[in-house]
């Protein structure tokens, strides 16, 4: 029973830890006052001002734009990388491929947009909206590689087999076969790529001129101090990822159960 009781409490002392700043940020975004130190009534009063900024509104553009075009691309290369990595079976390079793709995912973001940025100034790329869109493709990619991986595991190689034997082309095999029996794994990878790249900062910062995303736009609000609105644009992304990883989460249940 002590044992049982003592796991309960850590259990909720670092849940108490990780979610009572989110909670406090949620509350000071409904709060009339500007001050964070007195409670001046229930108040949507900072919403409506978030809706009715310039700036939040083009970032809010941004960063969507961003995120979808983004999402897409990495959506079709990880795909088309996950069935050729599987269509080369066990062996030195797809072991290489993999190793690769699993380094760029445990890469810290600061080196990632270092060298992303490094990269486009030798190329002699402007940086802009162009730039960060590759940088998010280029990170996106790996998730929705090893989403797909696994349901491609799970396919039977016969059945691509069969279906050339009958007649049926390599493409229309694939888009009438393969694509269909791994479509679950494709979904799950590319709201995963848009809730990181919905979610990113550090490689945006540093891909980017001026164009801003929302999290770039609480970074400099920081700096300049915090005001209410930056409180329920945070309550609004928290949710927004959120909403996402419970979609992601449930998904990857419902595929473990089929």
């Amino acid at each position: 029973m002590v044992k049982k009781a003592f796991k309960r409490v850590y259990i909720a002392l670092i849940l108490l830890f990780l979610y009572a700043p989110i909670a406090v940020m949620i509350t000071l975004s409904f709060n009339a006052s500007k001050s964070r130190a007195s409670w001046g009534g229930f108040s949507m009063e900072w919403y409506a001002k978030l809706f009715n900024s310039p700036e939040i509104m083009n970032a809010l553009q941004v960063t969507l734009t961003v995120a979808v075009v983004a999402t897409i691309f990495a959506t079709i290369l990880g795909a088309l990388g996950a069935i050729g990595i599987h269509a080369m079976r066990k062996g030195w390079a797809s072991n290489m491929l993999m190793n690769l793709s699993h380094l760029s995912m445990t890469t810290p973001d600061i080196a990632t947009g270092v060298s992303l940025m490094l990269m486009f100034v030798f190329m002699k790329v402007p940086l802009g909206m162009g730039t960060m869109i590759m940088a998010h493709i280029a990170f996106d990619t790996p998730y929705v590689l090893f989403a797909v991986l696994p349901k491609l595991s799970q396919m039977s190689p016969s059945t691509y087999e069969a279906a050339l034997d009958l007649g049926c082309r390599p493409g229309k095999a694939l888009t009438k076969v393969i694509l269909p029996q791994i479509m679950p794994g494709i979904v799950t990878g590319a709201l995963l790529s848009f809730t990181m790249s919905l979610d990113d900062f550090v490689v945006s910062y540093f891909t980017s001129n001026t164009d801003q995303t929302l999290s770039m736009i609480v970074y400099s609000a920081a700096r300049r101090g915090i005001e209410p609105t930056i409180y329920a644009l945070s309550t609004l992304m928290f949710l927004a990822v959120l909403v996402l990883l419970i979609i992601i989460n449930k998904r990857t249940a419902l595929e473990d159960v089929m």
